[in-house]
């Protein structure tokens, strides 16, 4: 089976990017694929996704860079704060999809870092033309920047139809939401 490595990208205001994205990391992990993602703005918490991951290690790897929530009022970082978590996260990337180990490399919430002015979109760019030929990189997060879209061989638009924040101002749930 011939194999290149395809670049996807999940964004959209909906929910379900991340959870796409870990859902690729299942299906290459069942397949005795190795899987790295890097998160960029997430901060460490209790997910369920951290939990996971600690389970199907070596063939899953996850690492939360973050700082959590960029100009935002519950936000506790500054702005340089989240731009140096940005910039090691994508040096960590970098170093995740150059080592040629990986079959399978998740940059979650990297449109994000790039919407929001903390990473170059032209570091992205390099980072992706240079990748190796049969490597699968996947980026999430809302507002993708168009270049990145161009160059992505899929992209998937998450819409928020319904939210039940939204009508209701219930919080995030757990194992569905985190």
């Amino acid at each position: 089976m011939k194999r290149r490595g395809l670049i996807v990208v999940f964004t959209g205001d909906g929910k379900g990017k991340t959870s796409a994205a870990l859902g690729i990391a299942l299906r290459s992990c069942g397949h005795g694929m190795r899987v790295a993602m890097v998160q960029f703005i997430k901060s460490p918490t209790e997910t369920g996704e951290e939990k996971v991951a600690e389970r199907l290690k070596p063939e899953l790897e996850l690492v939360t860079m973050g700082k959590g929530f960029v100009n935002h009022p519950a936000g506790t970082a500054t702005f340089p704060e989240h731009r140096k978590a940005a910039e090691e996260a994508l040096e960590l990337a970098r170093q995740r999809v150059s080592s040629g180990y990986w079959d399978v490399v998740i940059l979650d919430e990297i449109n994000i870092a790039v919407g929001f002015g903390l990473i170059a979109v032209e570091d992205v760019l390099s980072l992706l033309r240079n990748k190796p030929a049969k490597l699968h990189v996947v980026l999430t997060g809302r507002d993708a920047h168009p270049d990145l879209l161009a160059l992505a061989d899929v992209v998937t638009e998450m819409r928020n139809l319904k939210h039940p924040f939204d009508a209701c101002r219930l919080p995030a749930q757990q194992g569905i939401d985190y």
